[in-house]
């Protein structure tokens, strides 16, 4: 699937507005907590993470590869509190240097992205031994019946949502690509819909591989 969904990606930023009243500012600020030094965002959309940021963080590198929400994020960097800067870019194929971050953040994307493994292989590339990734995602559904309606609506819900799926197992995903989840908090969050539940979550980059090795290669 291309990265061009021009009419998504108005509708996206419309409706993202009475998200973020509703309450997904806050978890934008829960997702960001704590983060100091360089980090690293993946699908960035429309930059509403960039005035979450807290101080100490030195530098924001948002990677978004929709033409539209990229221009509407380079506007908000513009007013973000820390220095963000804005690339063109894919999260299958990030274009930064080897363990150059502190941190990365993924923040409803992991959904969308055409190989959630490579993506997360990625990540793991670019994050730092020792670093973390924040994730806020929503995911598969523990409910056997909720999951199995997510794994019928996607067979169309990708074409009409700019490629999100509804029931990827995104926290098992994460462990597989080599991180270590230390901490997750699942909600559901707006109305009832497959788009659930929720996760925000933290997970380390280990400082050492299996063998002295990245897990993820």
């Amino acid at each position: 699937m291309g990265h061009r969904h021009p009419i998504f990606a108005r509708v996206y930023t419309l409706l993202s507005r009475g998200a973020e009243r509703a309450g997904m500012a806050e978890h934008r600020t829960e997702l960001l907590a704590g983060l100091a030094g360089r980090v690293i965002e993946v699908g960035a959309g429309n930059g509403l993470n960039f005035a979450h940021y807290p101080a100490a963080v030195t530098e924001v590198v948002a990677v978004e590869p929709e033409p539209y929400l990229r221009a509407r994020a380079i506007e908000a960097a513009a007013r973000a509190p820390v220095p963000v800067r804005v690339l063109d870019g894919i999260a299958e194929q990030i274009p930064v240097t080897d363990a150059s971050f502190d941190a990365g953040v993924t923040s409803l994307v992991l959904c969308s992205v055409s190989d959630q493994r490579a993506a997360l292989a990625e990540l793991f590339r670019v994050i730092e031994p020792g670093g973390e990734l924040r994730f806020y995602e929503h995911v598969v559904a523990e409910s056997e019946r909720l999951s199995r309606v997510q794994r019928a609506v996607d067979a169309v819900w990708p074409m009409l949502a700019g490629g999100c799926h509804t029931a990827r197992d995104t926290p098992r995903r994460i462990t597989e690509a080599g991180f270590e989840i230390t901490e997750i908090r699942r909600f559901d969050f707006g109305p009832p819909s497959p788009v659930r539940p929720h996760v925000i979550g933290r997970a380390g980059r280990p400082k050492m591989g299996l063998e002295g090795g990245d897990p993820a290669r």
